[in-house]
């Protein structure tokens, strides 16, 4: 990254570091090529190189991990350690703390922990979740850029739960989880692609090589910490009485009332169309005829490249949606804080920019090619194909009343259980979805979203069936008679007009599941349940 404060500066080509395999479901991009830019920005603290595995994103997050006062103690010592030795933290490195508890802060406070802790960074940003719902922020908009320009698999540090593609952040394409104590380490370290057992963290004040084992703190030095710092009466104080701790929480208007009044204004909550056109009546069910293909998956496909939670970019329809709101990007805010709103989650659908649809061969994102027929121009030939984003080719066919079908390999929808990974599916208007496998939850999600799971046989994929989206599908063998786990048709259309026939397993797994398929999913078979009991 260029400076004022010095001369430009860069990865050099040779440099070990920058060949690093830092992920393993794509190649390690080509060695970095020197940065050159002489209009960039400077950093304020000094110059800043980067490269394959350097740590961009250190976080101490997450209630799961800062509930535990021994290791937040420990990131606090090592710290403290840290500071003395003269060790600093890269000025590219973004730093934050986000405890799960105020009582973090105070024994923080109380041990003097807190100002070695401010000194490298990590600085107090709020309580809650953070970097790892993809609450990131964005990063120096010239380090953003390198990364681009430059495909660099940078990396984050973070003491949180989830580390799934683009979640962190979109542009780290590498991220790990740990202790906050090794959160702290590695920021200091500025790059992951080092031993800490044997390779120096980084030189001390004298320019002597300092190690992890130099900084770790024992046991005694953290329990004397513990008993010096933890009493229950602050546990007593800061949990009692909640509400009235926080006057601004309290101090936001609400309605009052039995009837939740929906806000046309809000873009934060809106009302969804699970109810609309409801009656007492249950459905019946149907044979799928006549659907199209709106993405075909891999394996591994995770609830967070389903629905992502994190940052909204700018050009997806989620993000052009909210533009037309009147509201600027710096505004957005993120997927997770939107999750009120269908109008953004449907669109957020498929949206993760590291998603791989194979219908689009050696791209990333929410794009899909649209093989139907626009309405009005009944001579294009539909099975030509056109290239536009997944949302936008679901609200195309549903022009048509085409319906539409996900096909997957192993383990789809594995990661959190997430609820807007099956309602964004069903509000894009995709009947059902054939994988090869699937994650136990939001297998479940997604029958109580109507939405029917389908699972190949033993060594069936799309791929194995030379699929490649431009095929019409039906699924034959559904009626109000079917049974949990029964084998149906899927059968298959090409662009020959040849047809082809596929076993695959019904994966409604108990008779109440049946139930809920039947009554379009498990929200309207609960209202008709509660109307029917009045």
């Amino acid at each position: 990254m260029a400076s004022t404060d010095g001369p430009e500066s860069g990865m050099e080509p040779g440099e070990e570091r920058n060949k690093a395999e830092m992920v393993t479901n794509r190649p390690t991009p080509d060695t970095a090529r020197e940065l050159k830019d002489s209009a960039a920005d400077p950093f304020h603290h000094g110059q800043s190189r980067i490269g394959h595995g350097s740590v961009l994103i250190a976080a101490i997050t997450s209630c799961t991990n800062t509930s535990n006062p021994s290791v937040m103690l420990a990131a606090g010592l090592l710290a403290k350690k840290a500071v003395e030795r003269g060790l600093k933290v890269d000025p590219a490195v973004k730093t934050s703390l986000a405890p799960g508890s105020r009582v973090v802060s105070d024994y923080l406070q109380k041990t003097g922990l807190q100002t070695y802790l401010d000194q490298l960074g990590f600085n107090l940003v709020g309580y809650g979740c953070t970097t790892c719902i993809g609450n990131s922020g964005p990063l120096h908009p010239k380090i953003e850029k390198a990364i681009h320009d430059y495909d660099l698999v940078a990396a984050s540090v973070l003491s949180g739960n989830r580390n799934f593609e683009a979640r962190v952040h979109q542009n780290i394409k590498a991220n790990f989880l740990m202790s906050p104590p090794l959160v702290v380490a590695f920021a200091l370290a500025g790059r992951v692609d080092l031993d800490l057992s044997r390779e120096p963290i980084g030189k001390d004040k004298d320019g002597k090589e300092t190690f992890l084992r130099d900084l770790w703190p024992s046991l005694t030095e953290i329990r004397d910490a513990m008993q010096s710092a933890l009493k229950p009466e602050i546990f007593r104080k800061l949990y009692r009485d909640f509400a009235d701790q926080n006057p601004k929480w309290n101090e936001i208007p609400s309605s009052t009332g039995d009837i939740y009044q929906w806000d046309e204004k809000s873009d934060y909550i809106h009302e969804p169309p699970f109810f609309e056109n409801f009656s007492m009546s249950a459905g019946k069910i149907d044979n799928v005829t006549g659907a199209r293909a709106l993405g075909i998956f891999g394996d591994s496909v995770t609830t967070d490249h389903i629905s992502p939670a994190g940052a909204i970019k700018a050009t997806s329809p989620a993000g052009e949606y909210l533009m037309s709101r009147g509201i600027e990007p710096q505004d957005f805010n993120s997927y997770g804080s939107r999750r009120g709103n269908d109008l953004v989650m449907t669109r957020g659908t498929f949206a993760n920019v590291r998603i791989k649809n194979l219908m689009m061969p050696g791209t990333e994102g929410g794009v899909t090619k649209y093989f139907g027929v626009r309405a009005g121009q009944a001579d294009r030939k539909p099975e030509t194909g056109e290239q536009m984003s997944i949302f936008d080719a679901a609200m195309k066919y549903a022009e048509t009343k085409s319906p539409l079908i996900i096909l997957a390999g192993h383990e789809y929808g594995t990661g959190s259980s997430r609820d807007w990974a099956a309602k964004g599916t069903r509000l894009l208007g995709i009947k059902a979805v054939v994988a090869a496998s699937f994650e136990r939850i939001h297998r479940s999600n997604l029958v109580g979203m109507g939405v029917l799971p389908l699972q190949f046989a033993d060594g069936t994929t799309a791929q194995s069936l030379g699929l490649d989206g431009s095929e019409t599908f039906s699924i034959t063998g559904l009626s109000d008679a079917i049974q949990p786990g029964q084998q149906v048709t899927l059968e298959i259309q090409g662009k020959d007009r040849q047809s082809r026939s596929v076993p695959v397993k019904l994966r409604i797994d108990t008779p109440i599941e049946v139930d809920y398929y039947k009554h379009g999913g498990i929200l309207p078979f609960v209202l008709r349940q509660l109307l029917a009991r009045k």
